[in-house]
């Protein structure tokens, strides 16, 4: 059972996704939160393995929760004797009327796991919290990819571009073609490897850059200058 939590101000949007995801039997609503003060506090108590955050919220919005969750991410990982009252793997899909608002790019950076226009089809949004229950990135079908050619700086920082230095050559084509919203199956199909092989470069790309998933790999690739807005594969 995939447990969710739903956090925006607006009561009628938090019934209405409740509605069309408890139509799905493996999902349960375990908890609404009206402002990003109290999704911290549900997300510490009730652990959920998906938040679907609002940015636009008063008092604490949801980048100040994102800040929040990978403050406590960055000292779980630190320290893993700490509590930090956050599920190590909740991971949070941003829901927004903007579909390429600065402030999705920023939510991007800070860790989310993809975002989902609010009028997005019901089952676009179910499928949405399966997707990232897995563990993938909500990558489909290249918004996430065409937000961030669009609001990604195009002048690369010294120190961003020196991050993947720890990189070996094959490891950088693989986060390259991540960058360009490959699947393992096509990253396979283009360096002539099977999937399984391209799943464990992409693995071991996480891991030496710490992103949580693939769109913290997108984000990387482009603020690297490794991929740059608007080139072709």
């Amino acid at each position: 059972m995939i447990r969710v939590l739903l956090v925006d101000d607006q009561p009628l949007v938090r019934a209405g996704v409740r509605s069309l995801l408890e139509r799905d039997e493996g999902v349960e609503v375990v908890g609404e939160s009206g402002d990003g003060r109290a999704a911290l506090a549900d997300i510490a108590r009730l652990r959920p393995d998906v938040v679907l955050l609002d940015l636009q919220m008063p008092s604490v919005d949801g980048l100040a929760v994102l800040r929040e969750l990978e403050r406590r991410r960055v000292d779980t990982s630190t320290d893993r004797r700490a509590d930090t009252g956050r599920h190590v793997d909740t991971r949070v899909v941003v829901l927004t009327t903007f579909g390429e608002d600065d402030n999705v790019f920023s939510a991007l950076r800070l860790g989310a796991s993809g975002f989902l226009l609010k009028d997005a089809e019901p089952r676009a949004l179910r499928e949405a919290v399966r997707t990232v229950a897995r563990g993938e990135a909500l990558l489909s079908p290249g918004v996430t990819r065409r937000v961030i050619e669009r609001l990604c700086d195009t002048t690369v920082a010294p120190e961003a571009s020196a991050r993947l230095d720890v990189l070996t050559d094959r490891e950088r084509e693989v986060l390259a073609l991540v960058g360009r919203g490959m699947s393992n199956q096509e990253i396979g199909a283009r360096l002539h490897l099977s999937p399984a092989t391209a799943r464990t470069h992409v693995g071991r790309v996480l891991s030496k850059l710490g992103a949580r998933d693939r769109v913290g790999l997108v984000v990387i690739a482009y603020e690297s200058g490794l991929v740059r807005p608007g080139g072709g594969d």
